[in-house]
Parts: C-alpha cells; structure tokens; sequence
C-alpha cells in the first residue's frame, strides 16, 4: 500500500501498523485497534487493483490532513457538512474528474466501515460530487503513418529492440491495456491455434481476454520469440512458457531479466523510442491502445465489436478511445482559407 511512511512529516500523527514496518495510518482514520485493522482490510482484501488501492489511499490521507487543519479528530464527529466543504475546496485545485474520484476513496471508505459496525452512517453517501461529462477521451493518439514510423525506426539487431517492437505493435493491435501487456503476460501466452497466431491477456480484473493476431503483430511476435529461444540455448535451457514475455533488461547490457516491466519502465521506452522516431506528440502508455481503436473505426471498423476488442464494459468507453472525428475537425479548419491579395487579407 502506498500510505505514509511511519517518520513522515506531514501534519497529522500516524498510528504505526502492527507486523507493517513504515507504514502508517492516519490517526484520525485509526482510534483503536479494530478500526485500524478494519480499515487495512479495505485496502488489502478489499481492493484488488494496485491503482485503485493506491488512490484510494492517497484519497483518505489528504482527507485526513484536511480534518487535522480542521480540527475534526474523531470519526464520532464527522458530518456530511465536512465531506461537503472539503470537495467544494478540491474543486478550486483540481479538475473535477480528480475530485470525483477523491470522493469515491472517500465514500467507500466510510462504506466499509459502516458495514464493519465502526460508524453508524456513512458522511459522504450525501455529498454530490460536481458534475462531469466526457465526450472525448485526452489521451493523445497517433496517425497510422506516425505509428508505423515508429515501429520501423526501432533498431532490430539486438533482443531489446525486438522486445520493444513487438511490446508497442502488441498495444496496437489488440487495444491491450500496459498492465495486461507489459506486466502479466508470459510466453506461453501466445501460441497457435488454427493456423493463426493468438494471443492471450490477463486484463483487469481478473478476465482473460484471447485475439488472433494481426499479421504484423504476428511477425513481431515471432521475431522476437525466436531471439528468446535463441537466448535460451546459448545457456544451453528453454523458455519456460510461465516466464514473463516482456521483461526489464540489466542496466546497458541488453540482457533480460525476468522481472517484469513497471508503468514506469515502459513510459520511459516509448519516449525514448518516440524521440529517436522524430515524434513530437507527447505519447503515453495508453496512445497505442487509443490509436489502435482510433484507426479501426476509421476504417470502417464497429463499436461494438472495438468495444470486444477492448474488453471494455461499456460502448461508451470505447467510444472515448475512439479519435476518429479529430481528422474530420482538421480537414474542416483547412477550409478557413486567407488569402493575401493586394497587400490585404481576406478573411
């Protein structure tokens, strides 16, 4: 979990956690014992995600400093009023799709203990958080000529290049998510199966999603599976089909470690590999999966079946992904035409 450490200076006291070295609740959050361990479970057995747990967390912390400041001490005291003051002062420093989700960690929180017979109501369940709707997604996305002068400006010769290729055309034409990519997949997650090379990923949540693969993700795949296996023998073994398929290399060395690729790791990759391309756009972990959907439904490519594609919940999602209308707004600037006659602009 990504709670305080034990020495930290913020200004809150922090209740070690039994058996936890340097970590921390805050002591609002943690007047005894039970309510302590109540609370850990949340975020150990509760919540599954890495990334939820961990904003969640962020989110009762900096709710417990603001009830520091405020002179809010014990849960007995906590008011709807509370909750309410502290959102409308969050929506004057963040954007309101943070502040719903601060508000999320929140309500949850006090859910679940609630539930656990600590509190008799839950403060937040009153609260509105402000109102927000997306139509577009922000993540920024790729042509498909950009995206394929990326791919091909990758230097192949060495094991890390043929990683990184197929790493990226692998989020590119599966819509994969980073962790599912990046974090869970293991060799013997792409095999064969009707004479067509599928690939297997580990998505959130639990769910295991099969693609067949595009014949270009298909050659990078195999291209680099091969220098694998080629690895492999000259240490005189094979590739354990339970290995990680992408992993960080060690230091300079182009040696692969076995361990798996953070967010982090990857982020860096794809800027590094961006840059060597020419590539202005500041690109995310999550381009490739958005220019991927962006570029089959530009091509005529369904909703619905992106949002298979995708293993998305809703159609709506995919449709946030999905930037195909940003070319058709380009096409439609470009017929603002000013044009220079007798040193005079018509506009």
């Amino acid at each position: 979990m990504n709670y305080p450490e034990a020495n930290s200076t913020k200004p809150y006291d922090l209740i070690p956690l039994t058996g936890q070295p340097g970590l921390a609740l805050p002591a609002l959050f943690a007047p005894d014992a039970g309510t302590a361990r109540r609370e850990i479970e949340l975020f150990t057995a509760n919540i599954r995600n890495h990334h939820t747990r961990k904003a969640y967390a962020k989110a009762a912390g900096e709710f417990a400093v603001w009830c520091d400041r405020h002179g809010i001490e014990h849960l007995r005291d906590m008011q709807p009023v509370h909750v309410a003051a502290y959102i409308e002062e969050l929506q004057l420093r963040i954007a309101a799709s943070s502040v719903k989700l601060q508000l999320a960690g929140i309500r949850m929180l006090f859910d679940w203990l609630v539930v656990g017979q600590v509190m008799p109501m839950n403060p937040a369940s009153a609260v509105h958080g402000p109102k927000h709707s997306v139509k577009k997604g922000k993540t920024p996305v790729l042509t498909a000529d950009e995206a394929r002068e990326l791919l091909d400006a990758i230097d192949t010769s060495g094991i890390v290049g043929l990683r990184d290729r197929a790493l990226i055309a692998l989020m590119t034409f599966t819509f994969a998510r980073v962790g599912a990519a990046a974090g869970k997949m293991h060799a013997g997650d792409v095999y064969v199966q009707g004479r067509r090379t599928w690939v297997r990923l580990h998505e959130k949540g639990g769910k295991r999603h099969e693609m067949p693969c595009h014949h270009k993700l298909e050659a990078d795949l195999h291209n680099y599976i091969e220098a694998l296996h080629a690895a492999a023998k000259i240490h005189g073994a094979a590739v354990d089909p339970k290995a990680l398929l992408f992993s960080t290399t060690e230091g300079q060395s182009g040696t692969l470690t076995g361990r798996p690729m953070s967010q982090p790791d990857l982020y860096r990759m794809i800027r590094r590999r961006a840059a060597d391309a020419g590539i202005q756009t500041k690109i995310s972990c999550h381009t490739f999966r958005a220019t991927g959907i962006t570029e089959y439904l530009r091509n005529g490519g369904k909703l619905e079946v992106a949002q298979q594609m995708a293993n998305h919940e809703s159609a709506r999602t995919t449709g946030l992904y999905g930037r195909r209308n940003d070319q058709v707004s380009l096409d439609e600037v470009e017929r603002i035409l000013i044009e220079r006659r007798s040193n005079e602009y018509l506009y």
